[in-house]
């Protein structure tokens, strides 16, 4: 018991409890919610503890010991900082599941204190970045000279409540892009694109995924966009928030929002992951005028972060690993996500 995931009743944090007992691993559960971790832990036969994140001696104490803590409770904007900082404060390797610029930005700024305390920190050990971030920089290593990086993904099954959260949360800030090696807000759906995926050719939309920050640091490419597949109508629904979007960011609004996703949003059921995957493509191309593109198909998204997290905690415990912040292709290599069941990469160069 030398590891954690916190946030367990969670609906990420679940699915990954019970694979890591499949896999016979025993990580200590844990999160606020006592009645549901306690019955999740006794389901599954394992340690627990319940702790919130606004208290920073219980954090500490909490994870004292430990090696490892796989944080699955968002949104991470706000519930990220606290764990990082026991973390690193107890000398323990902190992986979680986001998707946010900010976070990944929060995380990178403490490369220095996590090197000075032997922690690795690895915010984005899912779907969220690690496929697009290994198909990134994949595509570099094809063509070192790349100077602009296009990635674009869909994904089916729809939203967990976490997740819907996050993008709830991001509504008011607008859209993200990198340019000249600098982010750069843009509004919401700055681009619009068809982006040829495995399966077929799908209308999109840039978003500020985490790989505007992340595929930075593992590619230095300068320039960088993530597009997302959505319908038509979707796009020109996006477009007219561009008018309101301040208003999206009000706490009456949030609020509003959120309650409404506890109402109705659940996550995708075992039958709904197991009946859709998720595609990526990517692009790059050089100032001479080289491209090269990949596609990749993963299976669902959420059955990906489980699969991808858990091999990232296996081959930390098991392995010598310099603290500092990484990516996930800068910890496992770019070849990672390819390896993950269910997983297929075509590069054509």
């Amino acid at each position: 018991m030398d590891w954690m995931i916190y946030g367990a009743n969670g609906y990420t944090g679940k699915l990954t409890a019970e694979e890591a007992v499949r896999r016979g691993m025993k990580p200590v559960l844990a999160g606020r919610n006592q009645p549901q971790v306690a019955k999740l832990a006794e389901r599954l036969g394992l340690e627990y503890r319940v702790f919130g994140l606004d208290e920073p001696e219980a954090v500490r104490s909490a994870i004292a010991g430990l090696r490892l803590v796989l944080h699955c409770a968002g949104p991470f904007s706000r519930t990220s900082a606290p764990m990082v900082e026991a973390c690193l404060a107890e000398r323990v390797h902190y992986l979680d599941i986001t998707g946010e610029i900010a976070v990944f930005k929060a995380a990178h700024e403490r490369d220095q204190e996590a090197r000075r305390a032997d922690v690795v920190l690895l915010p984005g050990a899912g779907f969220d970045v690690v496929p697009s971030d290994c198909l990134a920089a994949s595509l570099v290593e094809a063509l070192p000279a790349a100077t602009s990086l296009k990635l674009a993904f869909e994904a089916g099954g729809g939203p967990s409540p976490g997740t819907a959260k996050t993008s709830v949360e991001g509504l008011g800030n607008g859209g993200q892009v990198r340019r000249d090696g600098q982010l750069k807000k843009v509004p919401l759906a700055w681009k619009t694109r068809d982006v040829p995926f495995a399966h077929g050719v799908r209308s999109a939309m840039t978003i500020p995924w985490g790989d505007v920050y992340t595929a930075f640091v593992s590619t230095g490419v300068p320039d960088i966009e993530v597009y997302m597949s959505v319908s038509p109508a979707t796009i020109a629904n996006v477009k007219r928030l561009r008018m309101i979007q301040p208003v999206l960011g009000w706490s009456p609004v949030q609020s509003f929002l959120k309650n409404r996703i506890d109402k109705r949003v659940t996550g995708p059921s075992d039958e709904r992951r197991e009946k859709t995957d998720c595609q990526l493509w990517g692009e790059v191309s050089s100032a001479d005028g080289r491209t090269v593109s990949a596609t990749m198909t993963t299976p669902n998204g959420y059955d990906l972060t489980v699969s991808a997290s858990l091999g990232i905690v296996q081959h930390l415990l098991a392995s010598d690993v310099e603290g500092g912040y990484y990516t996930p292709s800068l910890l496992m290599g770019s070849e990672f996500a390819a390896s993950l069941p269910g997983v297929s990469f075509t590069l054509k160069a």
